[in-house]
C-alpha cells in the first residue's frame, strides 16, 4: 500500500504519518513510498488504539483539572506510583481486584492486560477516578537486607527456654549433582509422580512436601540440582535440618555435588549420603566412595562418620531404610529439631507466586509457634496481609500449621520474595502498610545484582561490549535464579546488562525494550502475549522461550562468545630497507631492497616506517631472489618484493615484517 493512500485513510498527512511511525514502534523510513499491506494493517490498528488512549487521557485531564475541595482531596486514599507502573502491581497497591481496573481502563478506551505497564500520569488519573490520591515514587527502595531477617529468626529462637521446646518434624533438603535423581529419590519416598511437567528433569522452583514414617512426619524440600540454582541451594540449606546428598553410583563425584558438599559444611547441616541408581550395571559404588573420601566426605563404610544409603529411585529399592536413616540421624540432633508450638509463628517464604484463581501465594515453612487462619502476616516491619486460608503440599485445607509444617498460604496483598522471613505481629496496627510488589522485589535485587563491586572508568566500560537483554520469567524464584547465574558470568571485554526484566508473560513493552538492546528477549516459562510474534518481527527482535535454566545459559554464553574478539598476538619476523622501485600499479608495487635483520616471509604483513613515522601496513604477496621466487628470505640478502597495499613506497622506507597469530578466546565463568 502506498503511503499517502495509508495516510488518506487515516486522515492525516504522509508527513505527519511519518513522524508518528517510530513512535507507534515501527521502523519505516521518511523516504519510504510502499509499506507491507500487512504492516499497514498493523499501521492503523494501532493508530486507531493511540488516538482512543490519547482521547480519554486528554478527557481525564480535563476533568482531573477541575478543582476539588479540600475535604474531597483530603477523603482520598494516598497510593504510591513509580514513573512506570504494571496494571497487576497498580491495583495490588490500590488494594482492588485487578479485574476492576482493566474494566475501568477499558470504560476510558485503554484495553490492557494485567502485565501491560501505565506511564504515572495516565495510572495517576485511573487511580484518583477510583478514589486514591496518587504520589510519585522517584525510586524503588533496595530490599532490605536478608541478615536482619534472618537474625530476627535467631533472636526469636534464642528467647525460648528449654521447658517450651518440643519435638517438631526433621526438614530435609535434598542436593546433588543435576540429573543424579534428586527428584526421583523424592518420588520414590512420597509414592507421588512429580517428574511430569517438570523440563528436562531438573526441578524448577523449590517445593516443600510432608511424609510419615513410624508415625513421625518427615518434611522435605525439594531444591533444583543444576549450578544456575546456587542461591536457592544456598537458602534451602538455611531453613534445613538434615540433608540428603544424592550421589549417583555411575557417575560419581561431579562439580555440583561438590558445591552442595562445600553449602552443606558452610551451613553446618548434619547430613548423609544416599547412593542412588546403585541397580544400574554400570554402578561403582567403591569408586564413588573414593570421590566422596577426596571432597572431604567419609561415610561410615570407610571409617567415618558419615551414613551412606545404597538406593534406586527408579525400583524404590532401600527408600525405606533411606528414611530410617534420616529418622536416625534426627534422633541424633535431636536437641536441634526443637520448636515452641504455642508463640506466634514465624517461618521462611519457600516459593512465591501469583496464581490466576487465587491471587498472591506463597508456600511458608513454619519454623517456630504455630500458623493459624486469620493471623496477620508482618515481613521486614510491613504488613503482607491476613491468613484467609492454609493447604498443605496435597491441597488440603488446615485450620493451622505447627512448626516444621510446609504450608500454602493465601491471603497475602503481593507475593512476598522468596527467602523472606514472615512473622505474625504482637499487633499488626503498628506494622508499616505500604507493601512492595513481587515486581519491585525483583527489581530492587536486580539492581543491587547488577551494581559494580568496583568502580570503573569510563574509558574501560566503554571498551566492554554488553549483551543487552530482556528477562521475563514466570516466578521471582526463576527470575532471582537466572539473575543470579548471569552475575557469574565474569569477562574484561563482553558482559551482559539486563535491560528490562520482570514476571508473567511478554509484552510489547518488552519487544520495544529489547529492540533497543541486542533484540533478544528471553522467555523463561511464559510465553508471547496477543500478538506479539508479529509486532516482534517488525522489530527484528528475537524472542528466546526456555524450559530449562541450563539452556538459556548455554545460549547467552554462545551470544556472548560471538561478540567477543580474537586475542591477537604478533611476532616480528624481521626488517626490510627499500633501495629502489621497479614497478608502480593501482594498489600494488614491485621494490627492491635488502634485509637488514631476521628474516621476511611472503604472504606475510609489514609495516611501513619513513624515518620514525608509520605509515600504515602493506601486505607482502611474493618474493624474488634474481628470477626464481622464494618463500622467505634471510637477513644480509638482496631481494625484490610485491607489496599489495594503497601505500606509495619511497626509496629509504624500512618495512617492518610480522607474523600475526589469531587466538579464540573464551569468556571466564566463575564458578
Amino acid at each position: 500500500m502506498n503511503v499517502s493512500e495509508l495516510a488518506r485513510r487515516l486522515n492525516v498527512t504522509p508527513n505527519e504519518l511519518l513522524d508518528k511511525l517510530p513512535v507507534l514502534g515501527f521502523s519505516i523510513g521518511r523516504r519510504a513510498i510502499k509499506v507491507d499491506d500487512a504492516v499497514a494493517e498493523q499501521i492503523m490498528r494501532r493508530w486507531r488504539e493511540n488516538q482512543r488512549r490519547e482521547r480519554m487521557r486528554a478527557s481525564l485531564i480535563k476533568t482531573s483539572n477541575q478543582p476539588k475541595s479540600q475535604e474531597e482531596k483530603a477523603q482520598l486514599k494516598p497510593v504510591r506510583i513509580p514513573p512506570v507502573v504494571i496494571v497487576r502491581d497498580l491495583a495490588g497497591s490500590m488494594g482492588i481486584p485487578v479485574t476492576r481496573l482493566i474494566q475501568e481502563l477499558m470504560k476510558n478506551g485503554i484495553l490492557a492486560a494485567q502485565n501491560e505497564r501505565l506511564d504515572f500520569d495516565t495510572a495517576a488519573i485511573i487511580a484518583e477516578e477510583l478514589g486514591y490520591r496518587a504520589e510519585a515514587e522517584e525510586r524503588v527502595p533496595e530490599a532490605p537486607e536478608r541478615v536482619e531477617a534472618l537474625d530476627r529468626l535467631k533472636e526469636i529462637t534464642s528467647e525460648e527456654t528449654r521447658e517450651t521446646l518440643k519435638p517438631r518434624p526433621p526438614v530435609i533438603v535434598v542436593m546433588g549433582h543435576v540429573d543424579h535423581g534428586k527428584t526421583k529419590t523424592l518420588d520414590a519416598i512420597r509414592q507421588t509422580n512429580v517428574m511430569e511437567g517438570e523440563a528436562g528433569g531438573i526441578t524448577q522452583h523449590i517445593g516443600a512436601y510432608q511424609v510419615e514414617k513410624k508415625d513421625r512426619k518427615i518434611t522435605f524440600i525439594d531444591t533444583p540440582g543444576h549450578e544456575a540454582f546456587t542461591v536457592m541451594r544456598s537458602r534451602g540449606a538455611k531453613v534445613a535440618d538434615i540433608a540428603i546428598l544424592v550421589v549417583a553410583a555411575d557417575d560419581g563425584v561431579q562439580p555440583q555435588t561438590k558445591e552442595a558438599i562445600n553449602i552443606i559444611k558452610a551451613a553446618q547441616l548434619p547430613f548423609l549420603v544416599a547412593l542412588n541408581k546403585i541397580d544400574k550395571p554400570e554402578a561403582q559404588p567403591e569408586k564413588v566412595m573414593a570421590g566422596l573420601a577426596e571432597a572431604g566426605v567419609q561415610v561410615e563404610e570407610w571409617g567415618g562418620d558419615i551414613p551412606l544409603v545404597k538406593i534406586s529411585a527408579k525400583t524404590g529399592q532401600n527408600i525405606e531404610e533411606l528414611l530410617d536413616t534420616v529418622l536416625l540421624v534426627a534422633d541424633v540432633h535431636a536437641d536441634r529439631i526443637r520448636a515452641n508450638p504455642d508463640r506466634r509463628a514465624v517461618g521462611t517464604i519457600i516459593e512465591a507466586h501469583v496464581d490466576k484463581g487465587e491471587g498472591p501465594v506463597a508456600t511458608v515453612l513454619v519454623q517456630a509457634g504455630t500458623l493459624r487462619r486469620n493471623d496477620s502476616m508482618g515481613i521486614g516491619g510491613t504488613l503482607y496481609g491476613r491468613v484467609r486460608a492454609l493447604k498443605d503440599w496435597t491441597g488440603a485445607l488446615l485450620d493451622q500449621a505447627p512448626p516444621g509444617t510446609p504450608v500454602k498460604v493465601l491471603g497475602f496483598k503481593v507475593a512476598p520474595a522468596v527467602g523472606d522471613v514472615m512473622e505474625v505481629p504482637e499487633d499488626f496496627r503498628k506494622l508499616d502498610t505500604k507493601v512492595k510488589t513481587t515486581h519491585q522485589v525483583a527489581e530492587g535485587m536486580v539492581a543491587k545484582k547488577q551494581q559494580p563491586k568496583d568502580t570503573e572508568s569510563s574509558e574501560g566500560a566503554q571498551k566492554k561490549a554488553m549483551y543487552q537483554i530482556v528477562l521475563k520469567a514466570d516466578v521471582l524464584g526463576s527470575l532471582e535464579a537466572v539473575l543470579g547465574m548471569l552475575e557469574k558470568i565474569k569477562d574484561e571485554f563482553v558482559g551482559v546488562e539486563v535491560i528490562q526484566k520482570g514476571l508473567g508473560n511478554v509484552t510489547d513493552t518488552d519487544v520495544l525494550q529489547a529492540a533497543n538492546g541486542s533484540k533478544v528477549v528471553y522467555a523463561f516459562n511464559v510465553v508471547p502475549g496477543p500478538q506479539i510474534p508479529e509486532l516482534a518481527r517488525d522489530q527484528g527482535v528475537d524472542i528466546r522461550k526456555f524450559k530449562v535454566i541450563y539452556e538459556l545459559f548455554d545460549d547467552v554464553m554462545a551470544e556472548l562468545n560471538k561478540l567477543l574478539k580474537p586475542e591477537v598476538s604478533l611476532m616480528q619476523l624481521g626488517n626490510f630497507e627499500t633501495v629502489a622501485i621497479f614497478r608502480t600499479e593501482s594498489g600494488r608495487m614491485v621494490v627492491g631492497g635488502r634485509v637488514t635483520d631476521g628474516k621476511i616471509v611472503a604472504g606475510e604483513k609489514a609495516r611501513v616506517w619513513r624515518g620514525e613515522e608509520a605509515l600504515g601496513d602493506v601486505t607482502i604477496e611474493s618474493l624474488q631472489i634474481g628470477k626464481q621466487n622464494v618463500k622467505d628470505v634471510h637477513a644480509g640478502t638482496e631481494c625484490g618484493l610485491s607489496v599489495k597495499g594503497k601505500l606509495r613506497l619511497e626509496i629509504g622506507d624500512r618495512l617492518e615484517v610480522y607474523h600475526e597469530e589469531v587466538k579464540t578466546r573464551t569468556i571466564e565463568f566463575a564458578p
